[in-house]
């Protein structure tokens, strides 16, 4: 339902959005489509912004044609907006095919745009292409992330270096720049692409060159076993412009991992060392043996010996006196960098300190054993020898496993188990007696996993009731304890039984529906409380469970 107005032929609109597109890597629909934008906004800034005006450009011969729609209501009453609306009884008289929901359009004459109109249409034009490739770039980079970009840099705002990557622009921040390195307008860049992202002023794109994986990236681009997969980066750990440590394996064992990184003469690492500001990497071969590996990682510094903790992740790495400084590093860099590459908490002592530390906790023990046992410092040494560290591990250890120790019986090794039982049982007593004085309940005594020695130092910290324990966290109740007697998972299974009672309250059930006040549950309205139905009378009665 159209009533045709004048329009307009400009073919030279097409080669405009032609040219645009091709210039900004938009659709050139796109561009077209803001051109008509722009013309409806000066139709309407013509003609009154109340009404619905529409523009349209022919895609093949550049022809304006501007129209007024009118949309058509049921009735008059339902208007809302007179010069955008029409009642369908109005609409017949010009379209006996009207329908309500229908449009009368009505043809209008060509704009003949003043200065202000065209200022205003250009306006709209460019904030509509900038806004078409802003998410042109924003759909091309958002799957780029983790590749390594090259690009020119355009200009630096507060440390702030923005790039120039072709089609898009790019943000290097200060904090992901290597320390020192400076930038010019103009110098060419190469990043890592961290992250793409819309925000309020448009889609922005990430870049680092601090980032572990820009390095791997690099690596790949410089060894083709690595980009052939032959050879895998497992691990990387970076102090950005310092010094680096870069885990590889290889997948071919007819092929040294390390030797292809390096290359001929050191050409492919020093290739990544100069793009890196002179960063010295060291590759190390990867393991599945974690004593192994972290003992490849401390190089160049030696290792005597090394004592793993699997369930903590801690490894205590014991290296000769005039190594520790190597080891450790310029700033305990190079431990850091090796705990960084493993994931483990590493602990480097000497081996003279590790002796000292040794021979310190033998004189502990034996004196430990010597008060408990009420033995003499042989028996004591030789406990503390064969590996007994503590006094429960003789209370309840097989008597052939101390009988087995050199120069001991059985009535010797018997004698010990009653001793240290006769010991453990006295501490229990005290502790008791210490935990009532401190008036903890008996409810946080039968909480499972709490020992005696637990009970009086949570009694000594205010934590008394089962209440007072469930609000703890997990951290709080390991500070707490007594020096390490808890880990982090037993700490939390401790708090998640004190908590157990709340959850019980809670899945009660509440009196039966209908029950009168007083009845016991199950008893029929109207009942005596407690009244036995006749029918059950003479049985056994037991008390309902809940």
């Amino acid at each position: 339902m159209t009533d045709s107005g004048a329009s307009q032929t400009r073919p030279e609109l097409i080669e405009v959005a032609e040219t645009v597109a091709r210039d900004k890597g938009i659709d050139r629909e796109e561009v077209l489509g803001a051109m008509e934008l722009a013309i409806q906004k000066a139709g309407r800034s013509k003609y009154g912004h109340e009404h619905d005006i529409r523009a349209n450009i022919n895609r093949s011969t550049g022809e304006i044609a501007l129209a007024r729609y009118m949309e058509i209501v049921d009735t008059a009453e339902e208007i809302e907006n007179e010069v955008a609306q029409m009642a369908l009884e109005e609409a017949k008289k010009k379209e006996p095919s009207a329908a309500p929901g229908d449009y009368l359009v009505e043809g209008l004459p060509p704009i003949d745009f003043g200065r202000i109109a065209a200022q205003t249409a250009k306006q709209v034009i460019v904030q509509h292409v900038r806004e078409a490739e802003r998410s042109r770039q924003f759909d091309e980079y958002k799957g780029r992330i983790g590749e390594v970009v090259n690009g020119l840099v355009k200009r630096i705002e507060y440390g702030n270096v923005v790039v120039d990557l072709g089609r898009a622009e790019a943000m290097l921040r200060r904090d992901e720049s290597i320390p020192r390195e400076h930038f010019n307008t103009g110098d060419r860049v190469r990043s890592y692409i961290l992250d793409v992202r819309e925000e309020s002023r448009g889609p922005q794109i990430f870049l680092s060159r601090t980032h572990p994986q820009f390095m791997s990236a690099l690596f790949a681009q410089e060894v083709p076993e690595i980009y052939d997969g032959i050879i895998e980066i497992k691990a990387v750990a970076r102090d950005p412009g310092s010094r680096a440590k870069i885990a590889v394996l290889s997948n071919d064992s007819s092929i040294d991992p390390v030797g292809p990184c390096i290359g001929m003469r050191g050409s492919r690492v020093q290739a990544v060392v100069g793009e890196l500001q002179g960063e010295k990497i060291d590759i190390i071969q990867w393991s599945p043996d974690m004593a192994a590996f972290i003992v490849n990682a401390l190089a160049p510094a030696e290792v005597a010996k090394v004592v793993l903790d699997e369930e903590s992740k801690r490894i205590e790495v014991v290296v000769p006196d005039e190594q520790l400084s190597l080891a450790i590093g310029r700033r305990g860099q190079n431990v850091r960098l090796a705990s960084q590459l493993s994931g483990w908490v590493i602990d480097i002592m000497t081996e003279a300190a590790e002796s000292e530390r040794r021979t310190e906790e033998f004189k502990v023990r034996s004196q430990m054993y010597v008060e408990a046992l009420d033995v003499d410092e042989v028996i004591a040494h030789l406990l503390v020898t064969e590996g007994f560290s503590s006094v429960e591990e003789v209370a309840f250890v097989p008597v052939e496993d101390l009988i087995d120790i050199e120069g001991f019986d059985e009535e010797i090794s018997e004698e010990l188990r009653e001793r240290a039982r006769a010991f453990l049982a006295s501490k229990d007593e005290d502790l008791a007696k210490r935990r009532k004085e401190l008036k903890v309940s008996d409810e946080l005594a039968e909480v499972e996993g709490v020992s005696p020695e637990l009970l009086v130092a949570l009694g000594e910290n205010g934590i008394k009731t089962l209440d007072d324990l469930a609000d703890l966290a997990g951290d709080e109740l390991i500070e707490f304890a007594p020096p390490g007697t808890l880990k982090e998972a037993e700490a939390n299974a401790i708090i998640m039984a004190a908590r157990a009672h709340w959850f019980e309250d809670e899945e009660t059930p509440e009196d039966a529906p209908g029950d009168a006040p007083g009845d016991a549950p199950g008893d029929a309205p109207g009942d005596a409380p407690g009244d036995v139905p006749e029918d059950t009378k003479g049985e056994d009665e037991k008390p309902a469970s809940t």
